[in-house]
């Protein structure tokens, strides 16, 4: 457990305003050699990629035990801190959450995401319960002696289309950090904002570090840095380059 937790505090250290730690999200222990052979500090979990690398939807279709199995598995090919995306946290309450993260400290993660949406239809926990799973969250952990960094996703900004995101949105975002820093949350994770001004206002103003999902609407890395982004996850967008260089590959091949 204390090599867990000296890999958990600099995971930990790595979350630095300005300076944004790249996460080259990973789905088994063959991407995770590939993204550390390429110079990754910390390695990261997208629930997506996994579940379609296994056959199921996103969405907590995953059953636990394969998820957790699967963790195991990229721990044991690895030195580098790994942190699990374990989407809404597998349970419909929130004693049910802690057990989820005793289970994913367990398998070796130092980390994990943790949304506030219910998967069955994505819409927004009330801030009050999704308060209440971080808490049980953050008791697991410390009860498990390790430094655990809950990074507290929120959906605010998959709850209306990119066009239509405003001012008001970003500062609910903000409120809710607030709310889940006090419940032990680390970070926080605003996937689906893309509008540097409004990123700029999250970082600027949330107590937490700021996570944002790059995709090809998100401003540059070096534009995201200049925001005061702390850490910049690219979500399924690796799993699905890997698929389609298969199968570009295969078609070649069987031309």
């Amino acid at each position: 457990m204390s090599h867990q937790n000296t890999k958990a505090e600099t995971f930990r250290s790595l979350h630095v305003r300005g300076r944004p730690l790249v996460l080259f999200n990973i789905w088994d222990p063959g991407s995770a050699r590939a993204v550390a052979a390429a110079g990754a500090r910390a390695l990261a979990t997208g629930s997506w990629s996994v579940a379609s690398a296994m056959g199921f939807a996103d969405g907590e279709k995953l059953p636990l035990d394969l998820a957790v199995a699967n963790l195991e598995r990229i721990v044991a090919a690895t030195e580098l801190p790994v942190s699990i995306d374990l989407e809404s946290g597998y349970g419909a309450t929130p004693q049910a959450v802690g057990q989820t993260l005793s289970r994913a400290i367990a398998g070796g993660a130092v980390g994990c995401n943790l949304e506030d949406s219910y998967p069955e239809t994505g819409a927004l926990r009330p801030v009050a319960e999704q308060v209440e799973r971080i808490r049980q969250a953050r008791g697991a952990a410390e009860a498990a002696g390790v430094a655990f960094f809950i990074n507290a996703r929120t959906d605010v900004f998959f709850q209306r289309p990119a066009a239509e995101h405003d001012a008001a949105m970003a500062d609910e975002a903000v409120e809710r950090a607030r709310a889940y820093a006090e419940a032990g949350a680390d970070g926080l994770f605003a996937p689906g904002v893309v509008a540097a001004p409004l990123i700029g206002r999250i970082a600027e103003n949330a107590p937490l570090p700021l996570n944002i999902m790059a995709n090809a609407a998100t401003p540059d890395l070096a534009v995201l840095a200049r925001l005061g982004v702390a850490r910049v996850s690219h979500g399924p967008g690796p799993y699905v380059a890997a698929m389609q260089a298969v199968e570009a590959a295969a078609r070649a091949a069987l031309a």
